[in-house]
């Protein structure tokens, strides 16, 4: 390791002191001087350790309620001095400045604050001013200084310093620079979001400090990453680590079945992002049953998620399937022990977090925004416009189906009945060939569709959908509307006695 500097003084101003005492006692015992301010110089004497304060060095007090501590020549002049050059170590004397070789700064915590509900002017005070300039400083010099940016690097800070003796190397103090320039760069992020929150900036800022290297990305060949905080989703009780195919799955999952929430047991098999099976039943077991049924073979390798817990019944049947995920809010103590005996087999539990609200893809040379489809269709949404009305039943069938349809890649048909997908027609280039897939599927499943229910992602330009889900059974319709031949199709649908709504909300999914 080449240009290792030995340290001799430190400035220490953090918000959390977690992890801090073991520092400051070992840099107590290199003999390394330390200075700081406030809350932090009052915990470093609890610790029994000497310690210089700011003021002594700038012969200003803390001023304005604590908002300027360190922002003073004599602190920056340690801090952004460089040490090979004869003039800045000249004026370094001549203004009796002290080197400062190591900066230890925690944040205040203004994310934390913002997801707090607190005041605005609660959060403005925790805009962090004179840490955010100590880091940028102390990372811009890591020629000389080292930059301790976060309780999160505290421990490994320590290894360092321990290692070394006190003395570190300029491949650490780099590294650290780096993480330096993550956090301040993720903190301004941070900042910028807060304010424009109603996005009349158009522009886009998007940190995650949590980042995990996946195995590979879509397939072997390419690399991947998964950025953000995983465990705030899910525990995970067992399995190998996600891959990038099994993380997209099951955001699918997630999604999906985040429209049956707080409903009766519902059961999902999700292969490629799509559902093959989905049924809600009195039971969890029964739910999954039914949703096995409606495709046994895509559910081969595939994502299982359940709103409801999984009981032993249910776990004795899914052992039974080769699948890569299972996805539930809790387990049976036994179950769980169950779906253990397949040493691959990922097991989570999501927890009860609010999800984003906004997408965000790379399309061409940049990224595409928008808002997430959060509209879910729902009784008050529905306008009958043929002459038969759908039944009771019907309605939840078709209510049904719509949730399915709009989680469903387009162009998507979905059959429904009683609760349980019979078939979809998924990703097509046509609705006519999504409306086919559909029945053939059913039919190679055996399902009877008479008296099924089929939904549309977007409208039919043509009567020629409603003519084949006629014909294959089909006696009520939802979908968007909004073509200027719905004429058709409604006129179609009353001469066959066929019920059809319209939400007025088309569910593209791309």
């Amino acid at each position: 390791m080449s240009n290792i500097k030995t340290a001799k003084s430190a400035l220490i101003s953090v918000f959390s002191k977690e992890g801090l005492a073991p520092i400051v006692k070992k840099l107590d015992e290199l003999g390394i001087t330390i200075y700081s301010t406030g809350g932090t110089e009052k915990f470093i004497k609890d610790q029994g350790v000497q310690v210089i304060p700011v003021e002594d060095i700038t012969s200003y007090p803390s001023i304005l309620g604590g908002r300027v501590k360190t922002l003073h020549p004599k602190v920056f002049g340690g801090i952004l001095n460089r040490q090979n050059n004869d003039s800045d170590v000249a004026e370094l004397e001549q203004y009796e400045i002290p080197q400062i070789d190591i900066v230890i700064v925690d944040l205040y915590p203004f994310e934390k604050t913002v997801a707090s509900g607190a005041s605005e002017q609660d959060i403005i005070e925790k805009i962090d001013i004179g840490g955010i300039s100590l880091i940028r400083a102390a990372a811009k010099n890591f020629a000389d200084v080292t930059c301790v940016a976060s309780v999160d690097d505290y421990a490994e800070f320590l290894n360092v310093i321990s290692e070394g003796n006190g003395s570190i190397s300029q491949e650490d103090r780099k590294r650290f620079a780096a993480k330096a320039f993550n956090v301040s760069s993720h903190y301004d992020s941070a900042i910028f979001n807060y304010f424009n929150s109603d996005h009349e900036i158009a522009s886009l800022k998007i940190s995650e400090t949590k980042g995990k290297v996946l195995r590979y990305g879509e397939n072997p060949h390419q690399k991947g990453f998964f950025f953000g905080d995983f465990d705030a989703m899910f525990d995970k009780l067992h399995g190998k680590e996600l891959s990038y195919n099994n993380l997209l799955d099951v955001d699918a999952a997630v999604n999906l079945m985040n429209e049956f929430k707080g409903e009766a047991p519902t059961f999902a098999i999700l292969k490629h992002n799509n559902a093959c099976g989905l049924a809600q039943r009195s039971t969890v077991h029964q739910s999954y049953i039914d949703a096995l049924a409606g495709d046994p073979v895509s559910a081969f390798g595939g994502v299982l998620v359940s709103n409801s817990e999984i009981d032993v019944a249910t776990a004795e049947e899914i052992h039974k399937l080769f699948c890569e995920v299972v996805i539930a809010p809790s387990y049976n103590n036994e179950a769980l022990e169950i779906l253990k005996g397949k040493k691959n087999r990922i097991i989570l539990i999501q927890k009860d977090i609010t999800l984003p609200q906004t997408q965000v893809r790379s399309c061409l040379n940049g990224a595409l925004v928008q808002d997430k489809d959060l509209k879910t269709d729902a009784s008050s949404d529905l306008t009958t416009v043929t002459k038969v009305a759908p039944t009771t039943a019907q309605v939840e069938d078709l209510l049904f189906a719509s949730k399915i349809c709009k989680h469903t890649k387009s162009n998507t048909i979905v059959f429904t009945k009683e609760k349980q997908l019979l078939a979809s027609g998924t990703g097509q280039t046509s609705r006519v060939d999504a409306l086919r897939q559909s029945v053939e599927k059913a039919k190679s499943f055996n399902f009877d569709l008479n008296g099924a229910v089929m939904a549309s992602d977007a409208f039919f330009p043509f009567p020629d959908c409603v003519e084949l889900a006629d014909n294959a059974g089909i006696k009520a319709v939802i979908q968007p509307g909004g073509s200027i031949k719905d004429q058709l199709s409604i006129d179609y649908c009353d001469a066959n006695g066929i019920a059809m709504v319209m939400t007025g909300t088309r569910h593209f999914k791309h």
